[in-house]
C-alpha cells in the first residue's frame, strides 16, 4: 500500500463517458440476446446481428479510452512538450491542468522558470480532480517548488497581458458549452501569451473554431498534426504564436 501512495496519480479522463460505453455495450449485447426480434407495427426487426457488432464496437471505443488513460495521454503530453524549444526560464500555464499531467510535465524542463495550472476542478472531466491532488503529484515528482496552482476559469483569467512564454492545454476547452465561452478562452490564451511566446492547445473536436479565434485575436494558429495512433479520440494539436 505505501509503495502505491508514493507513485503519482493523473487520473481517469472522463470517467463517465468510459463507464457508460461499458454499461451501454452490456446493455445492447442483452438486449440483442434476450429480444432477438422485434416487431413494431409491421416491420419486424431482428436484433442479434448487434451482439455481434454494435456491442463490440461500442466496448471498443471504451477499452481504447482506457488506454489512452494509462499509456496514451503520456505519449501526447510528451509529444506537446517537445514542440517547446525549451531554455528553462520560461514563464508557463496549464490551462485545465486536471492532477497536473502537463503542468508537471513543463516544469520537469524548468531551472528558473515557474508553471502555473489553473483548472475550475469538474471531477466529471477527470476523477479526483482537485488541487491537493495536483499538488501531491508534484510532491511526488519533485516540482513543487516551480509550480503553483490556481481555482480560474479560462474564459476570465487573472493575469495580466503577456504573462507567459508557453501556454499549454490538452482536452480542456471543448468542456466549455457555447462557441462563444471557447472562443473567448482562446482568446484569454492570446491575451495572456508573451509575444515570441508559444500556445499548444490540443483537442479532439474544434480546433478550426479555435484557429479561427486566434486569429480574430492577432495571433497565428496553425496546426502541427493530427494524431490516431495513442489517443483516443483522435487528437490534433494547434501551435499558436505572437
Amino acid at each position: 500500500m505505501a509503495e502505491a501512495q508514493s507513485k503519482p496519480d493523473y487520473g481517469v479522463d472522463a470517467p463517465g463517458v468510459i463507464r457508460n460505453l461499458f454499461i451501454a455495450a452490456v446493455a445492447v449485447f442483452l438486449f440483442a440476446i434476450f429480444l432477438p426480434v422485434v416487431k413494431i407495427g409491421s416491420v419486424t426487426f431482428i436484433t442479434r446481428p448487434m451482439a455481434w457488432t454494435t456491442a463490440p464496437a461500442i466496448a471498443l471505443s471504451g477499452v481504447l479510452m482506457v488506454i489512452y488513460v494509462k499509456w496514451g495521454k503520456f505519449r501526447h503530453r510528451d509529444r506537446m512538450l517537445s514542440l517547446v524549444d525549451w531554455e528553462g526560464n520560461e514563464a508557463v500555464l496549464d490551462v485545465g491542468t486536471g492532477r497536473g499531467l502537463l503542468l508537471i510535465g513543463a516544469a520537469k524542463k524548468l531551472t528558473t522558470g515557474r508553471a502555473v495550472g489553473i483548472d475550475i476542478w469538474s471531477a466529471k472531466d477527470l476523477s479526483g480532480n482537485r488541487p491537493e491532488g495536483t499538488l501531491r503529484n508534484a510532491a511526488l515528482e519533485g516540482v513543487t517548488e516551480r509550480v503553483e496552482v490556481r481555482s480560474e476559469d479560462a474564459t476570465k483569467m487573472s493575469f495580466p497581458d503577456a504573462s507567459f512564454d508557453v501556454v499549454l492545454t490538452n482536452v480542456c476547452i471543448h468542456n466549455i458549452p457555447s462557441r462563444g465561452g471557447r472562443d473567448q478562452a482562446c482568446r484569454e490564451i492570446a491575451r495572456v501569451l508573451k509575444a515570441g511566446g508559444v500556445a499548444l492547445v490540443s483537442d479532439f473536436i474544434h480546433l478550426g473554431d479555435y484557429a479561427k479565434a486566434f486569429r480574430q485575436a492577432g495571433a497565428r494558429a496553425e496546426r502541427a498534426g493530427w494524431f490516431w495512433f495513442d489517443t483516443f479520440p483522435p487528437m490534433g494539436i494547434l501551435r499558436v504564436t505572437k
